[in-house]
């Protein structure tokens, strides 16, 4: 179900004091992905903010994501938590809301042992919808070890794995012990999606697909059909793409990125700070090289939505 390029959709601000949601904005940014040939995507990860994004809030981003994608591509939503009681409200209320599955970070700051982690992934994947787990210890402290991501993916509801640890051998030895599961490994890193394919993964839940989508999508479309070749030559030219996006804690570079392309995006918000000038004309230099960054898409007219609720 989950697999090609997912972009972990940016969350769009309004430039006033309360930094308002910018729902049209994102309603014209997900309508352009979609045109691009996305394959799937993602509210409210940690490139959406989704730690400072309140409960009303969170939810109209998963509710508007939905009825702008109008079931033209899965929606993976964003519902994770250090508390699980929290976790399962996201969760049941992204499931409501008409969300084909859930993305679930590891529980941050507590470091639960390897019991508290089953119970808590067993919990959310027992809410009968589709879980995706999240290992990204560079943000939770703590890394899910390829023997806990096999007992996981015995149960029937948890589907796949995000996998941002950054070890390819990790990664590698995932895949290894759950050929025999229905269980897809996504790539959490940009630049690591093409070597994970080759290895058997499905795909990418993508910083940079929010900025250059049509070639990220044209690199994993390649790479499953196998011409290594062209994924190879759009891997390195995406390369420095992917190294931007990184200049700073994500998501400040692709908030600053899609806004210089013509896209909504917004400040971000504290404790996170906007883009320096010494990066941001960096950024720049980087962006003045993709074929459609001079291509604005900021006032394209999303398509007619349809409820799912």
């Amino acid at each position: 179900m989950f697999e090609g390029v997912l972009p972990a959709i940016i969350t769009p601000f309004k430039r006033n004091s309360a930094m308002d949601l910018d729902v049209q904005g994102l309603e014209r940014n997900i309508a352009y992905l979609l045109s691009c040939g996305i394959h799937g995507i993602v509210p409210c990860g940690s490139t959406g903010e989704s730690a400072t994004l309140t409960f009303g809030e969170h939810e109209k981003v998963v509710n508007v994501t939905i009825d702008t994608v109008n079931g033209k591509v899965p929606v993976l939503a964003g519902t994770g938590s250090n508390n699980t009681a929290e976790a399962v409200i996201l969760t049941k209320a992204a499931k409501d809301a008409g969300a084909d599955g859930v993305l679930v970070i590891s529980p941050y700051y507590n470091k639960p042992n390897r019991a508290g982690l089953v119970k808590h992934y067993t919990k959310l994947a027992d809410l009968d919808i589709p879980v995706v787990i999240y290992n990204v210890p560079g943000r939770t402290g703590q890394n899910l070890e390829p023997e806990l991501i096999a007992e996981l993916a015995q149960h029937s509801g948890i589907v796949g794995i995000k996998e941002a640890s950054g070890n390819i051998g990790q990664v590698s030895r995932i895949i290894e012990m759950t050929r025999d599961e229905d269980f897809a490994v996504i790539s959490g890193d940009d630049n690591l999606t093409l070597p994970i394919m080759a290895l058997g993964g499905k795909g990418v839940i993508s910083v940079a697909a929010n900025v250059d989508p049509k070639r990220m999508v044209a690199m994993c479309e390649a790479a499953a059909k196998g011409d290594w070749k062209k994924a190879l030559a759009l891997h390195f030219a995406l390369s420095p793409l992917f190294r931007s996006m990184f200049i700073d804690t994500n998501p400040i570079p692709v908030k600053k990125a899609v806004e210089l392309v013509g896209m909504a995006g917004g400040p971000v918000r504290l404790p996170l700070d906007n883009l320096d000038e010494k990066k941001t004309a960096d950024l720049k230099k980087v962006l003045a090289t993709i074929p459609a960054a001079k291509k604005t898409v900021a006032k394209k007219k999303p398509a007619a939505k349809g409820s799912r609720r």
